[in-house]
């Protein structure tokens, strides 16, 4: 009955600050797009907590995890050059949709306890969620080798991480939201973007390939379910 009730009442109560701030005189949009990621990710967490998990299968997610934090603490001091979506990216392919994003999740909310926590982090924590989400989906389709990898690597993470986190700067920068204002933002943000695909599509050129067949190769030998 808890592990019903207490999902019930995060809904709940995250319907009623949206519900609370569209109606209110003083809308803060800031407020509601950071209430309606935090509802997006619920039946992640929620889905992956319900799930049954092997003792192996969460050794490797902490571990890919742990790598992804490790590469953008590495890189701290280069601007926008990190490896952290070339592993998240990695763990998608190899894991599966589901651990793909609570894998890009976690990497972002863990990591941002070195650059630094913020109304911006669920922005972040969806937008690289996405990246390992959409990694699993397209590879499940496709042949994965460098060039796809750094094909998708690049698209998804300038276009769906780098629209997602520049909206949040949108969100807190604009007091007033009107379009030449936000595509100020946008505009702005397309160099950081740009260089953090390219350093991606980078990063998995060099050792994404090799990554998938390491980890792959311990998913079956432990028969860790790559869609459960």
């Amino acid at each position: 009955m808890k592990k019903v009730v207490t999902p019930a009442v995060m809904v709940i109560t995250l319907l009623g600050v949206i519900i609370w701030q569209l109606f209110s005189s003083t809308t803060s949009y800031y407020l509601v797009s950071v209430a309606i990621l935090i509802l997006s990710m619920l039946p992640f967490l929620i889905s992956f907590e319900r799930s049954d998990k092997s003792a192996s299968e969460l050794a490797i997610l902490a571990g890919i995890t742990a790598l992804a934090v490790a590469g953008r603490a590495v890189f701290y001091l280069v601007p926008q050059v990190k490896p952290i979506a070339a592993v998240v990216a990695v763990g998608g392919v190899c894991l599966g949709a589901k651990k793909g994003y609570i894998i890009g999740c976690f990497s972002m909310f863990i990591s941002n306890f070195i650059f630094g926590q913020g109304a911006w982090t669920p922005f972040q924590m969806v937008g690289m969620g996405l990246v390992g989400l959409i990694f699993a989906a397209v590879f499940n389709k496709i042949k994965c080798n460098r060039i796809s990898l750094c094909i998708v690597g690049f698209l998804s993470v300038f276009i769906v991480y780098g629209f997602i986190v520049d909206t949040s700067s949108v969100l807190f920068l604009s007091t007033d939201l009107d379009v030449k204002s936000a595509l100020a933002v946008y505009l702005s943000g397309l160099p950081f973007n740009l260089t953090f695909a390219a350093s991606t599509a980078v990063f998995l050129f060099v050792f994404g390939e090799q990554l998938v067949k390491k980890i792959n190769r311990i998913t079956i030998k432990y028969g860790i379910d790559n869609y459960g």
